[in-house]
């Protein structure tokens, strides 16, 4: 099982964080596409027994921005089960972690596979349902082989239907680091996942929640 830690920080100018990227030296992390629409279905039991234990189960659907291909060209999809819970520490081990600090740390699985209808059917056979729906656009950065400090940094830019957010994943050294270069402090940092984001903001504007997605159905990045 792997180990995640990030932050999230909130993103108010878009053009000025972009210049921030260029000017430390970040790139896109792969070949050809630049953004990947993500589609999120979070599964739980009726009663919230794996919230109420920490525990997030999701299938992520992600489809990658398509330029200069015919529109008849469907984009090659990946589908992506992620399960994670609290970090378990080894037995005698203290609990004076990073987890405890400004980073959100969580123990982490993620399996790649072929689709996830048939997965949603065997959750629902479980009696577990997709109860909360969440989409973004995000784009991955890195930076550059020869700053050593950021060997396994990625700088994930999130926009999102209530708003634009970067997320830093790492380690806690090189998430400081790159945050600082960007112009961001410890104080700006967010521990809190999408879901607690968007209920925070339904509450702020006194709508009901519902789901995660943008209003433009057809909306991609």
């Amino acid at each position: 099982m792997a180990r995640e830690t990030e932050i999230k920080l909130r993103i108010s100018n878009v053009p000025a964080f972009h210049r921030a990227l260029k000017r430390i030296g970040a790139r896109l992390a792969g070949p050809g596409t630049s953004k990947v629409h993500e589609q999120n279905v979070i599964f739980d039991t009726p009663q919230g027994g794996l919230a109420k234990h920490g525990q997030l189960l999701r299938i992520r659907t992600e489809t990658p921005e398509v330029r200069g291909k015919p529109k008849t060209t469907a984009p090659q999809q990946r589908v992506v089960l992620t399960f994670k819970q609290p970090m378990v520490l080894p037995a005698g081990a203290q609990t004076g972690s990073a987890s405890s600090g400004s980073y959100k740390v969580r123990d982490e699985i993620e399996v790649e596979v072929a689709e996830g209808g048939n997965l949603t059917r065997i959750f629902e056979g479980l009696g577990m349902s997709g109860w909360f729906r969440y989409e973004k656009c995000r784009t991955t950065f890195r930076l550059p082989v020869s700053k050593a400090w950021a060997l396994g940094l990625l700088i994930e830019l999130d926009e999102t239907p209530i708003g634009t957010f970067v997320e830093l994943e790492g380690p806690a050294g090189a998430i400081d680091r790159a945050a600082a270069e960007l112009g961001f402090s410890k104080h700006d940092y967010l521990s809190k996942n999408y879901l607690r984001l968007y209920m925070e903001e339904c509450r702020r504007k006194g709508v009901q929640p519902t789901h995660m997605v943008f209003r433009n159905r057809k909306k991609r990045c």
